[in-house]
């Protein structure tokens, strides 16, 4: 597979403290509706060997960031890297938010409420972020 990501260098090599702190913002929006599944945690996973995270390290890197996501109680700590990221980067990030929240084929209040916060806190417009929405919900909805 082509991996646009590692050939672009978005995310350095071996810059755990990034993949971490995505996952754990990919995560907090699994758990946000209170049904974390596998096929949001093969999303998760998916996205962070993507981006270039070390196969034999993601499930150590997984359960680091759940256990982060669960001992926070903001996701500041968790949007402050992706915010600073490139713009490739963070439109990566919210393709895998609403691919997760899609996955289950709908989006609750919660899951729609997290997505507006994260537009400002990322520093992406409404339209950026309506765009990918809709292209992921119809994706999902064939």
């Amino acid at each position: 597979m082509f991996n646009i990501f590692k050939k672009k260098n978005l995310v350095k090599k071996n810059d755990d403290s990034l993949l971490s702190k995505t996952a754990s913002l990919l995560i907090h929006a699994a758990r946000i509706d209170e049904n974390y599944t596998k096929k949001e945690i093969k999303i998760i996973k998916d996205t962070l060997l993507e981006l270039g995270a070390d196969s034999s390290k993601i499930n150590s890197l997984m359960s680091k960031a759940e256990d982060d996501e669960t001992n926070s109680n903001q996701i500041l700590e968790f949007t402050r890297a992706v915010k600073n990221s490139d713009n490739q980067f963070k439109i990566k990030i919210v393709e895998t938010l609403w691919s997760i929240i899609y996955s289950n084929e709908e989006a609750d209040i919660y899951e729609t409420n997290l997505m507006r916060r994260l537009a400002a806190l990322l520093y992406l417009d409404d339209k950026t972020i309506g765009d990918i929405k809709q292209r992921i919900k119809n994706r999902t909805a064939k």
